[in-house]
């Protein structure tokens, strides 16, 4: 059986990671799935999953404040899920391309297969098109 480079490289940072801190290991775990609990938090990663986007159109998409998406925003970059790079006044969050956590990069995997059709995540994919950081955020 052949296995893809990304899947080598997954198994060699669990190794890594278990060699160096053993007790790390379900605290990685646990804090991937403690991200990954909040309904929010999971519509915010099904929406980075389309495009990169900034804290103002994650608000305008889910309709909630500012501090709430800041702080969705942190659980999920300290979970290895999100990562973020500044671009002039504008500051784009994205999901990790390679994590430090194995449990971040195999569940990001997966989540682009699940919850495709669930009504909440439908809505809000319906309303990215029309969310534009030129029009809401005013800097």
């Amino acid at each position: 059986m052949l296995y893809s480079n990304k899947a080598i490289y997954q198994v060699k940072l669990y190794i890594k990671l278990y060699i160096n801190f053993p007790e790390n290991i379900m605290k990685c775990f646990t804090k991937v799935m403690k991200a990954l609990s909040d309904p929010n938090r999971v519509k915010i990663i099904k929406m980075l999953q389309q495009r990169t986007m900034c804290v103002c159109e994650i608000k305008a998409a889910l309709g909630i404040t500012q501090p709430s998406v800041s702080k969705h925003l942190k659980i999920l970059e300290d979970s290895g899920l999100v990562n973020f790079y500044k671009d002039g006044l504008w500051v784009n969050y994205h999901l990790s391309g390679e994590s430090c956590n194995p449990y971040a990069a195999t569940l990001l995997e997966n989540l682009r297969h699940w919850l495709q059709d669930a009504p909440e995540v439908v809505a809000v994919a319906e309303r990215l098109p029309s969310i534009r950081r030129e029009d809401i955020c005013k800097k």
